[in-house]
């Protein structure tokens, strides 16, 4: 017990690598017990905040589970219990939030409502801007506190009822050390003079969450490897494609559960071969595990035989994404020279201050920069020797 006592600091120092103990908590699942974190929520700016979803065992993402840390007290709220969370998410959109890999969160809490965060410090974004070799949560707990989190949990069924002590356990851990996890990082960039870079990084998260998950893509369905498809193999699987995304709604399962992608490809590339919808289902032998779906699956085949390759949806092409022309080419690898140059003086991973996209892009529209990346990375490319030289430059 002595050496769970000791400061965090100490036991890395020793070597010492502990489990962390969950803290106390509240679970909030049924109506009416939402009140006690709604005034607890009055009484602060800021709160830690994460979230358990599932997108292994239903049709569309869903949050199970809300988790906060308000002023030392952590709550658990059931996201799938029958109470109304207008006022919670309304209290929440003015705090600041302390999160750790925000953006899939921040996309999920927008879709579900039209939830904006206010302000975030990201401890994931944090880590990265200070180049932790382990940017993940568990790796951050165990660098900084000698605590080894366990991973049994990140694959657990969220929506499944009811949430067993183990699970409530490890959702607990996940906002308990954030304050502490934050306070320890902001000291580190500051410095390095990059707190106001963490502070564009997240309000970017912030934006880019308003954009919430793709969808109604009408192309979608072109999958993996579907490019060497050609003619009725192409209808073949954009038929099979949609029978399988109505299958999958209709049983508020993952598409990969009723067909992989792989079987679907398959079906497609004998289709010219066989030419005869029952002969190709027949080739990826689903009626040993869904013998209900044959007969469906059978006319969706069949849908797609007859259909004219001509008339399915076509790609849209984007101008942005031509070939870079050989002074463009030649201009984007000086920038990408100076780039890794600075980022091995500054030690820093060189896709945060450009990625290779940004970098093309720049090639072709130097101007474009400004629109394009965050302010304090304009300020290191724009004194890069091949930027300041241009396209031109040799």
């Amino acid at each position: 017990m002595i050496k769970r006592f000791l400061p965090a600091g100490a036991r890395r120092l020793l070597g010492i690598k502990l489990k962390p103990q969950p803290p106390p908590y509240a679970l909030l699942d049924q109506p009416g017990q939402l009140q006690p974190l709604l005034d607890d929520l009055d009484r602060v700016d800021e709160v830690a905040l994460d979230t358990e979803a599932d997108n292994m065992n239903c049709y569309r993402t869903k949050i199970c589970l809300l988790q906060f840390l308000i002023a030392g007290k952590v709550y658990l709220v059931d996201a799938l219990a029958p109470m109304n969370f207008d006022p919670l998410y309304e209290k929440l959109a003015h705090k600041h939030l302390i999160m750790h890999g925000s953006d899939y969160d921040l996309r999920l809490l927008h879709d579900l409502n039209g939830f904006k965060a206010r302000s975030i410090f990201d401890t994931m974004l944090a880590a990265q801007l200070l180049n932790r070799q382990r940017v993940g949560l568990a790796g951050l707990m165990e660098d900084y506190f000698g605590l080894v989190m366990s991973k049994e949990s990140q694959k657990a069924n969220w929506s499944k009822r009811p949430l067993t002590e183990k699970l409530l356990d490890y959702a607990s851990l996940d906002v308990w050390h954030l304050p502490e996890l934050r306070d320890l990082l902001t000291k580190q960039l500051r410095k390095l003079g990059r707190v106001e870079w963490l502070d564009q990084q997240c309000q970017r998260q912030i934006e880019s969450g308003q954009v919430g998950f793709p969808s109604g893509d009408e192309n979608a369905w072109r999958i993996g490897k579907s490019e060497k498809l050609r003619g009725i193999g192409l209808s073949v699987l954009h038929a099979v494609w949609h029978w399988r995304e109505a299958q999958a709604e209709r049983l508020d399962t993952p598409p990969f559960k009723v067909c992989n992608n792989s079987l679907l490809l398959q079906m497609a590339t004998r289709a010219e071969e066989l030419g005869n919808a029952d002969a190709i289902v027949a080739t990826v032998h689903l009626g040993r595990r869904h013998p209900r779906l044959v007969r469906s699956l059978t006319a969706a085949v069949d849908r797609g035989l007859q259909t004219d390759p001509a008339n399915l949806p076509r790609r849209q092409r984007n101008r942005d994404h031509r070939p870079l022309s050989p002074h463009e080419l030649a201009f984007q690898d000086r920038l990408k020279a100076d780039r890794d140059t600075l980022a091995t003086k500054l030690e820093l991973d060189a896709t945060l201050i450009a990625n290779r996209a940004q970098l093309a892009q720049i090639a072709r529209d130097p101007e474009s920069m400004t629109g394009l990346m965050l302010p304090w990375q304009c300020d290191l490319i724009a004194a890069f020797p091949a930027y300041q030289a241009g396209p031109a430059g040799t």
